[in-house]
């Protein structure tokens, strides 16, 4: 089998149709079957079942699939690492971040890298959660990933600096006037739950923190991302824990933020399935110099 052969396959997959496959891929429908057809051959059986309106996986299929966008991804990882392996000149960077770090860190370090490698394209992956973003940095979506530290990662980690995770309350809060507050005196409170509140000990965040204090928290209302969940806090709905750097890029100045004594503060990394070279270097080194999030 080819490497050819996969990209082929993941296409008509993607289009759910040999047609449009054919006419992104720039092939005869003949040339893209025969490749197909041999594919399968080398595999042992069929991928695709043919059907009288587009095509579906077999079971044999589903099992190949994501070897075979591993291998298509490390072959494109592969290529621009060696593009720019010699100074972080041309090709592109592909990066994967948590949604909240997309939000509130990267606006300025993308600038600051346009502005220093301008012939570096550079595409952005967001993900909802952790445990997301770990399984495609892996399965080769992206050079590198910004988040917190990996669990049991195989490839080299490297801390570019710390998030400090803060809390959000309105201006009329009878907490405004106040720099920071301990858990236990909020065990009264309602709370604004996002659904990419990070994991601890098997348990979201704050549960696991607020049963540290002696509390359960009380929710009001759950958001799918944590901007949402920000501004929910500033108008009033309850309050929410976030990385200081999402308050700042979410309402900017429409809220009061409060400190937790003690702090909460956790590692931002850089990670990836190979040795940072080349522009992933430079990027790595980029983000560090910045400190946005400090």
């Amino acid at each position: 089998m080819s490497l050819r052969q996969m990209e082929y396959f993941l296409t008509v997959v993607e289009e759910s149709s040999f047609t449009r496959a054919s006419e992104l891929l720039h092939v005869t429908q003949s040339a893209l079957s025969h490749q197909i057809k041999a594919l399968e051959r080398g595999v042992g059986g069929p991928l695709l079942e043919r059907l009288p309106r587009g095509v579906r996986l077999t079971p044999m299929g589903r099992a190949f699939l994501p070897h075979a966008e591993l291998a298509v991804r490390s072959a494109a990882q592969a290529r621009r690492a060696a593009r720019a392996a010699a100074g972080a000149e041309g090709g592109e960077l592909h990066v994967a971040a948590l949604h909240g770090v997309a939000v509130g860190v990267l606006p300025e370090v993308f600038a600051a890298w346009r502005r220093a490698h301008p012939e570096v394209a550079l595409f952005l992956h967001e993900y909802a959660t952790t445990e997301a973003l770990e399984e495609q940095v892996e399965r080769g979506t992206a050079d590198l990933a910004v988040g917190p530290p990996p669990r049991n990662w195989p490839g080299p980690v490297v801390t570019v600096g710390e998030e400090e995770i803060v809390l959000v309350v309105p201006f009329d809060d009878r907490l405004a006037g106040r720099t920071s507050v301990t858990l236990a005196e909020l065990s009264d409170r309602m709370w604004v739950r996002c659904a990419m509140e990070p994991v601890v000990e098997g348990q979201d965040f704050l549960d696991w923190a607020c049963a540290g204090a002696g509390f359960t928290p009380r929710t009001a209302v759950r958001t799918e991302h944590t901007s949402t969940a920000v501004r929910m806090a500033a108008a009033g709905v309850g309050i929410v824990t976030a990385p200081s750097h999402v308050v700042r890029g979410a309402v900017g100045e429409d809220c009061v933020i409060l400190r937790v004594d003690p702090d909460w503060r956790r590692p931002l990394t850089v990670f990836s399935r190979v040795e940072l070279t080349g522009a992933a270097a430079a990027f790595a080194e980029l983000l560090r110099a910045a400190q946005p999030y400090a």
